[in-house]
Parts: structure tokens; sequence; C-alpha cells
């Protein structure tokens, strides 16, 4: 892509704070960028070919949205965290397998959503954001979920498609969950806490596709209590 190509882009960006460059086969973040680091709300640089995002990312801290699916990521430097603002983070089909440690410190994030990455796990930094509402960790490679998760103040997670066999009856336990989506799994029935339907704020549970039938989970302890929570709340929005 031309240099006059990005320059119109970059012109639209300062009117409008919002810079989008996609399929463009960029393999690395555009360094112009930082002209525009207290213009930009949105940047949106999905399926190109960008393996690295510079420190320079630290540097919008006015930036609310940034979208960076179908990259070629491993890894994000620690100066993401610096985003304050930050509300929306995409980075599905990457090849991420952890998140910064100081990742707790975008305490603005909404929605976050990894999936088709390689974490192996829930990552626990994911525990301090306390106004996260939708987190997406579908088609990764988690095998378990650990009492950590218990601290997750989520209201939709999404696990679909992992290799779980195992989950913290400590998941019962998130203050704001509601959605839990499991789908496609290695879970037997037993392994499923059986706190999730008697004593949780949990309304939707997706389990289909892992180890047992359906109509197994119909006959456990406190299935008729998550049924009166998934009533009621399909009346809510009825």
């Amino acid at each position: 892509m031309g240099n006059s190509a990005l320059k119109a882009h970059l012109e639209t960006a300062q009117k409008t704070g919002v810079f989008q460059l996609t399929g463009k086969g960029l393999t690395e973040f555009p360094e112009d960028l930082q002209k525009l680091t207290s213009n930009l709300r949105t940047i949106d640089l999905s399926n190109n070919k960008i393996e690295l995002l510079p420190p320079l990312i630290g540097k919008f801290s006015f930036l609310k949205s940034l979208v960076l699916n179908n990259n070629r990521l491993t890894a994000l430097p620690e100066e993401l965290c610096k985003l304050k603002k930050l509300e929306t983070l995409h980075l599905n089909g990457n090849h991420l397998r952890q998140l910064p440690a100081a990742f707790g410190q975008l305490l603005a994030l909404k929605t976050l959503s990894l999936s088709g990455n390689q974490l192996r796990t829930v990552p626990p930094q994911l525990c301090g954001l306390r106004h996260l509402d939708v987190v997406d960790l579908s088609k990764n490679q988690i095998q378990n979920v650990p009492d950590t998760v218990g601290e997750l103040q989520a209201i939709e997670l999404n696990l679909n498609q992992n290799q779980i066999s195992q989950i913290s009856v400590q998941i019962s336990h998130c203050p704001r969950l509601k959605v839990l989506r499991l789908e496609e799994n290695c879970l037997e029935l037993s392994m499923l806490p059986q706190s999730i339907l008697s004593d949780s704020q949990i309304s939707l549970l997706a389990v289909e596709g892992n180890l047992f039938e359906i109509k197994k989970l119909r006959e456990l302890e406190g299935y008729d209590k998550y049924m009166e929570r998934f009533t009621a709340t399909k009346k809510k929005f009825a």
C-alpha cells in the first residue's frame, strides 16, 4: 500500500478519531499513527499480517476500541496496559498464549474477545477488571477453569470449543455471571459443579457437545432452580 493512501487514511482519522485499515497485508503497525495519539478513539487493523504491537501503543491514551482480529500476534506489549480508557479489545484469530502481567490495569475494559488463540487457561489478570461485561475465550486450548475464576466480574463468559475437562466450583460465585457457554468441550457430567445450577446467578448455561447427554443434566439436583432463573430471564427479554 502506497504512502499517499496511508496519508489519506491518516487525514480522515484525524477528523473522525477512527483509523481503519483492514485486509491490506500490513506486516507492521503503522508508525505514522503516533502523530494521532491524542485524536484516535478507534483503531481497527483486522485481517492483516501484523506480528508485533509496538510499545508506542501505550501512548494512545484516549483509545476506546482496539481491533486486531486475524493477524499474527504472538504476544502483547506491557505498554498496552496503559490504555486507561480502552473499553473494547478484539484479538480473535491470533497466536496469543498469554496476556501481559499488567493486563488488570485496563480498568475501563468492557468487552474482551480472544477467540481462536492459543491460551491454555482463563487468564487470572481478568479478575481485577470491574467493568468487564463479555469475555470470549472460545476456540483456544483451555483445559481447566481455575479457582481464580470466582472473582471474574463478567456477565457473559464464552468458553466454547476448548478442551475443558475440569471447572472450579468457584465459578458459581461469580457475582455478575449470567451467561456461561461451555459447548464442545471434554466435560463429564460429574465434572460440572452442581452449584452452577443450584447456587449461582447463571441463567443461561450452554453445554451441548460434551461427554454427556443433555437430558442427564435435567436429572441433577438444582436443575429446577436453574430453570427458574432461566425462565425469569426469558420473560424479562420477551
